[in-house]
């Protein structure tokens, strides 16, 4: 806090307590211009009903000065006067520290029986996700939810589509580091009609679904073998619009997505040939994320859970996508 706002604040703090004060005392105060009016205040309504200048019962104005007594104790040996950390030298911080250490102390030999044990044996054990699954409902289910299954924009943790990796290593990795998930806004580069080729390339991806009837599921197979062509053809027909979306996907898309669309885990970049779609799968969505990008990140827990913290908590998470189908 510079100078300025600390004296602000002492001034504006102690300026607000003495005013409150004085004006107590001068409201208690019997007014000398009063003394001959028999005790009013002067003012008179249909001529003869008169305000009375009765003090406050002295309890009452006792408990006011209390509480600005206090208010000075407090303010003594608490920070609450800019940069002055009080007498008492107490902070927030300090006693979420304690407090933190404390449960450590309490807690810490829970999780700890389990650091041995290798994230694949927590998935299957019915302790370990039980505690794993508390940790999970205190620090995640914001973003992923109370089972996990995310939301848009948000990943769903109980199919077997991993950004970053399912393994338990990549699943430790990205609870303590965190991930950070860069879409560049393509729009400017484009154009409208750039952007309806390269959905009308996606769209034709063999495993899309809804995928648009005027592009059939066969026009663009990226894996499609030398001997499932006509052998007069070199290479698959397809729809000019999707192959010039190809074209341009090659050029601006590849380098994250890959050849064949199929995504890569080292970069976070999603497979865009699977049923998966973090933010929608309608071209409006589509559409969307290409012109203006997307900015996703997920925070490094490293600071808030200990080490056999996250070992569990990769258990409990790989244990939601252990009995997927996906």
């Amino acid at each position: 806090m510079s100078g300025f706002w600390n004296i602000f604040v002492w001034v504006l703090t102690l300026g607000t307590l003495i005013g409150c004060l004085w004006l107590l005392q001068a409201m208690t105060t019997q007014r000398k211009d009063t003394a001959a009016k028999k005790d009013t205040t002067g003012h008179v309504w249909d001529g003869d009903l008169a305000e009375f200048n009765n003090p406050l019962p002295r309890w009452w104005l006792w408990l006011f000065w209390i509480t600005g007594i206090f208010m000075v104790v407090y303010l003594a040996i608490y920070p609450g006067l800019g940069t002055f950390t009080g007498l008492a030298g107490w902070s927030q911080q300090d006693q979420y520290d304690a407090e933190v250490a404390d449960a450590e102390k309490r807690y810490g030999n829970i999780f700890a029986a389990f650091a041995d044990t290798p994230v694949e044996q927590l998935a299957t054990n019915p302790d370990a996700i039980r505690l794993g699954r508390n940790i999970f409902l205190n620090n995640c289910i914001t973003c992923h939810g109370s089972d996990g299954g995310g939301a848009r924009g948000y990943p769903n943790l109980t199919d077997k589509v991993w950004l970053h990796g399912g393994t338990p290593e990549a699943i430790k990795a990205t609870i303590s580091n965190g991930r950070m998930g860069v879409m560049p806004a393509l729009g400017a580069a484009l154009g409208d009609q750039g952007v309806d080729e390269i959905i009308a390339f996606i769209r034709a991806l063999p495993t899309l679904p809804e995928q648009p009837a005027s592009v059939p599921a066969t026009a663009y197979t990226p894996d499609t073998a030398a001997a499932d062509v006509e052998p007069s053809s070199a290479a698959p027909v397809l729809d000019p619009k999707v192959a010039a979306g190809q074209q341009k996907f090659l050029t601006f898309c590849i380098a994250c997505h890959g050849p064949d669309a199929r995504g890569n885990q080292a970069l976070g970049a999603p497979n865009l040939a699977d049923e998966d779609w973090l933010h929608g799968s309608s071209d409006a969505d589509i559409r969307d994320v290409i012109m203006k990008g997307r900015v996703n990140q997920m925070p490094a827990q490293a600071d808030i859970l200990t080490p056999d913290r996250i070992h569990v908590l990769a258990g409990y998470v790989l244990s939601l996508s252990a009995d997927s189908g996906g």
